[in-house]
């Protein structure tokens, strides 16, 4: 991971919370960049110069185990404001003498309601009569550090809130940075400007001209290949890459046979026609069924799929001279979700086909001018660059399309059922203003048939699960609540429309415990 060494910011230190990202964006929507280093990482740092503040994720070790994961003590010796949350909170604790205990009488999950013991730069504006907070603990804090104060506690947790006002240490038992936590924004907004006294310095269209500056000195005159999608990730690459270079640029839409009906040609001419870029279409959905024929297992599935796309791309770079470098528009959480925080295999979420996907061997030198960015920062740089809403606030799509929508093994017969079934889906939503309403949505094929019955006959047909989620970010995810009329017409649509399916589901979990998507 790129670290700026030039930019002062707020370090984040992931322990293996699967949403440690949203601390990075929360400190990002003040104005403040931030980064998310693994502790491996952390260690390894040797310039702190430009570091303003540290915060602690939480994760799923435990302090009271022989080995765990943490920080240097010499950290603490940096006059560097430190803020511990959940994980974070016990990893302070436990180096400063503090007792933790695993216990089943002090974890709590869900919702909590603090108690004031005593006022903090931390809580200003934050703390009242009843402030409810989010909790996902079965360890707790039980004796406090020495010189270590209580602000606030739980019901089940008397040491919820702590510091070290002569150390500026703090730390939090609960999550601020999920919207279940009331406020939750205020506990970094003070962390930020009234403990590290760090500026604003942090602000999406400002760092469009960045971006082109640094594509033009790496890139000179060679050429680059972009992967263009149509999503809004790579085409906002494509159109930074175009303002950069111009004609040293070739975007390459490969046709996988995984992606949605119709919309690879409807992008292909928006691209050629409207935005007047280089582009050339592939046609290369025979090799990838092929490739996939056998394959059910979804991080196979990423890793073949990967693959496939630099082999295609290295292909058709031998048609051109002077070609370098391969851009695409792999994200911030693309890359964290795709390593392993603490070093474990479980702490890693999956590969993705861009990142833990790609061959370890290419011809190219990559280019990711987005690799710093999340996915609601990468719209506002859209807008920026006038690409067009029908594509900059389109639902997110999986790199590997259809293939992780299709459970099990991918053929030509399911990708054209999902197809079919999934153009109706988003169409409806289209067509009853629910599409803005919603994160993301989409229909899935299920790896199992059952018994219907359409007329005199039996039928032994696939079972479509369909997907609807509202988020702010992709990392914590509702189900949108629809209404009966429209399920019962959706589910209609699809079973008299669809040949190969005769059952239709509506998925009802939110994320956590599940994921937006299947595989």
């Amino acid at each position: 991971m790129r670290f700026q060494k030039e930019r002062e910011k707020i370090l984040i230190v992931d322990f293996g919370s699967q949403i440690t990202k949203l601390i990075g964006r929360n400190i990002r929507e003040l104005g403040v960049y931030s980064e998310i280093l693994t502790p491996q990482e952390l260690k390894k740092l040797k310039n702190f110069e430009k570091i303003k503040g540290v915060i602690l994720s939480g994760g799923p070790s435990s302090v009271t185990s022989k080995k765990f994961p943490t920080i240097p003590k010499q950290l603490f010796e940096k006059k560097i404001p430190i803020l511990g949350i959940c994980y974070g909170l016990q990893l302070i604790a436990k180096l400063f003498g503090g007792k933790i205990k695993p216990s089943k009488t002090t974890r709590e999950f869900g919702r909590a309601y603090l108690i004031k013991k005593s006022s903090s730069l931390l809580t200003k504006n934050f703390l009242k009569k009843k402030t409810l907070v989010w909790m996902s603990h079965e360890d707790a804090v039980v004796k406090l550090p020495l010189n270590f104060k209580v602000v606030a506690s739980t019901n089940n947790s008397k040491l919820t809130i702590i510091e070290h006002q002569n150390k500026n240490i703090y730390g939090v038992q609960f999550h601020p940075e999920v919207t279940h936590t009331n406020n939750g924004k205020q506990i970094f907004k003070n962390f930020l400007f009234l403990i590290c006294k760090i500026k604003k310095n942090w602000n999406i269209p400002s760092q469009k001209i960045r971006l082109i500056k640094e594509i033009r000195k790496k890139v000179k005159n060679a050429k680059v290949i972009c992967a263009l999608s149509g999503g809004v990730d790579s085409s906002v690459v494509a159109l930074l890459i175009n303002r950069a270079i111009k004609k040293n640029l070739i975007c390459i839409m490969v046709d996988t046979g995984l992606m949605r009906k119709n919309e690879f040609k409807d992008t292909y001419r928006i691209f050629k026609k409207r935005y007047k870029l280089n582009v050339k279409l592939i046609d290369a959905s025979k090799l990838f069924l092929k490739k996939l024929k056998y394959i059910s297992g979804p991080e196979k599935k990423r890793k073949v799929i990967g693959k496939l796309f630099i082999r295609v791309f290295e292909s058709e770079a031998k048609k051109y001279r002077n070609i370098k470098f391969l851009a695409q528009g792999t994200l911030y959480p693309d890359i964290i979700e795709s390593r392993s925080s603490t070093g474990s295999k479980t702490s890693k979420i999956k590969s993705h086909h861009n990142v833990g996907g790609l061959p370890k061997k290419m011809k190219f030198k990559l280019i990711e001018p987005l690799k710093d960015f999340f996915k609601d920062e990468v719209r506002i740089l859209g807008r920026s660059l006038n690409l067009i809403n029908k594509i900059n606030f389109k639902h997110p799509f999986p790199g590997p399309g259809l293939g992780i929508r299709i459970i099990g093994n991918v053929t030509p017969e399911k990708v054209k059922i999902l197809q079919e079934a999934d153009f109706i889906f988003i169409n409806e939503l289209i067509e009853n203003n629910l599409y803005n309403k919603i994160w993301q949505a989409y229909a899935a094929l299920l790896p199992i048939k059952t018994v219907g019955v359409m007329g005199d006959s039996r039928t032994y047909e696939y079972v479509c699960l369909l997907r609807a989620v509202t988020s702010q970010d992709g990392m914590t995810a509702d189900y949108f609540n629809f209404s009966k009329n429209f399920l019962d017409r959706i589910s209609n649509r699809i079973v008299n429309n669809v040949k190969g399916i005769n059952r239709v589901v509506y998925d009802i979990t939110s994320k956590p415990p599940s994921t937006i998507e299947l595989e």
